[in-house]
């Protein structure tokens, strides 16, 4: 094989390790670049490949949600990331949730059956176009990469801050306060919920808001990423406010006296041996010892063990409408291609999604294959399509309904109208394809 048909891959991310596997599946060799452990983020625990770092739930599995219809175009597409996670899938209402350790530990296993895959622990700082380069380093790529990506691009780079909630011990939680249950008991009762009256929830929210935050001392201007709004910002924003996001009472009913609590507080399993529990929303840049104080007033979690506690961190992304073609190679270089949060798509099967489209378009261009585009009419083309064209205030984005073009019909139900959008997808992803099985 060529020395073009030898392909770079920096990151074993999601995005890093699908396009991997893409590659390696129809033959090529793969250099597979990740710095871990040797070199660590900010945020990152281990130097395993695609570690989460951030929630253990990939979101809904419904087929009439925008996440859940992309989880269908990635099947189709035949995704390493998604089949791995539903083998390790914990219990998780309506959406798909892993036990983070064996996750990544399935994706190495599968991996490492291919003997063209080259694994190179070390950082990768230089970035050189005789060879076809995919940069998957996500949202905390290392200082001397940034360097190298923007005299690439010669274009500043975004950034926002994000942050991760924090886990604790399923054996720390008083089941006396605490019960299962899915809201509207939907899903099975793969939830753990801790209720709070009118006095608990006020005593609460007024430390929440007083409580010491974490300085950020690196950047002036602070974003904060809205999907990932740390809880006491939310909270800052009025007395409800917290009490109609992720502390929301509808749909849950106290067993003892079938009345709806004030708030509620979820918890979600963090694997399958039920002895970790993620807080659900409780994303949060206070200090430890503040989140020790202020999460134990929580009913039910007054002697919670924390196993981790939330952080905040800076991400970095690229302005991809400037410098990014739709099959995410640079537009001034067209053998570096960009996938992951840091080609501006926000998620974890977003991130999946852009290193499997991006192995989709070097197989075809190595094989002097014409360009192949997917319909914009399916959530990975409207993304793609919305990355790759916004022209104002560009922040990263996860996939929505509202990015595809509109329906031809009006339909005022807005179940009736998601049914039509992902119906019209299906059909379109699954044309797309078929003209990939047949080249």
């Amino acid at each position: 094989m060529s020395q073009m048909g030898k392909i770079r891959i920096i990151g074993a991310g999601l995005a890093g390790c699908e396009c991997a596997y893409q590659l390696l599946k129809r033959g090529y060799y793969v250099d597979l670049f990740e710095m871990r452990p040797n070199v660590q983020t900010p945020i990152h625990k281990t130097g395993k490949f695609a570690e989460l770092v951030c929630s253990n739930s990939l979101k809904s599995t419904d087929i009439n949600t925008a996440q859940g219809l992309l989880k269908y175009e990635l099947g189709v597409l035949d995704s390493l990331i998604l089949k791995c996670a539903n083998k390790v899938r914990v219990p998780a209402g309506g959406a798909l949730a892993v036990d983070r350790e064996l996750f990544s530990e399935e994706i190495e296993k599968e991996l490492s059956k291919f003997e063209n895959l080259n694994i190179i622990r070390k950082e990768c700082s230089e970035i050189t176009s005789d060879t076809i380069t995919v940069i998957a380093t996500g949202p905390l790529t290392s200082d001397n990469l940034n360097e190298a990506i923007l005299k690439l691009t010669g274009i500043e780079r975004l950034h926002f801050y994000d942050a991760v909630a924090p886990i604790i011990t399923t054996e720390s939680v008083d089941m006396k306060k605490a019960f299962y249950a899915g809201r509207y008991g939907k899903g099975g009762d793969d939830y753990l919920n801790c209720p709070m009256n009118r006095d608990e929830y006020f005593k609460f929210y007024e430390a929440l808001i007083s409580a010491e935050s974490v300085i950020l001392k690196e950047f002036e201007n602070k974003e904060i990423f809205n999907a990932c709004m740390p809880i006491e910002v939310m909270a800052k924003k009025g007395i409800d406010s917290i009490r109609f996001g992720p502390l929301r009472p509808v749909g849950i009913r106290i067993p003892e006296s079938d009345e709806r609590p004030y708030a509620v507080v979820q918890l979600r399993k963090e694997d399958n041996f039920n002895n970790l529990l993620n807080i659900v929303g409780f994303q949060t840049n206070l200090k430890f010892g503040e989140q020790k104080k202020v999460f134990s007033l929580i009913p039910g979690l007054e002697n919670a063990e924390f196993v981790r506690y939330g952080v905040m961190h800076r991400n970095t992304y690229i302005d991809a409408p400037k410098i990014l073609k739709s099959d995410f190679s640079l537009i001034n270089n067209e053998n570096i291609y960009f996938a992951g949060q840091i080609s501006g798509v926000e998620g974890y099967l977003e991130s999946t999604m852009s290193g499997l489209i991006s192995a989709i378009n070097i197989d075809r261009k190595l094989r002097n294959k014409k360009y192949l585009q997917i319909s914009e009419n399916t959530a990975t083309g409207s993304l793609i399509k919305y990355i790759t064209s916004s022209s104002k205030n560009f922040q990263p984005m996860h996939v929505s309904f509202s990015l595809m073009p509109e329906l031809e019909e009006k339909i005022r139900d807005k179940k009736l109208r998601k049914e039509k959008y992902s119906l019209r997808a299906i059909a379109d992803v699954d044309k797309f394809a078929n003209m990939i099985n047949k080249e």
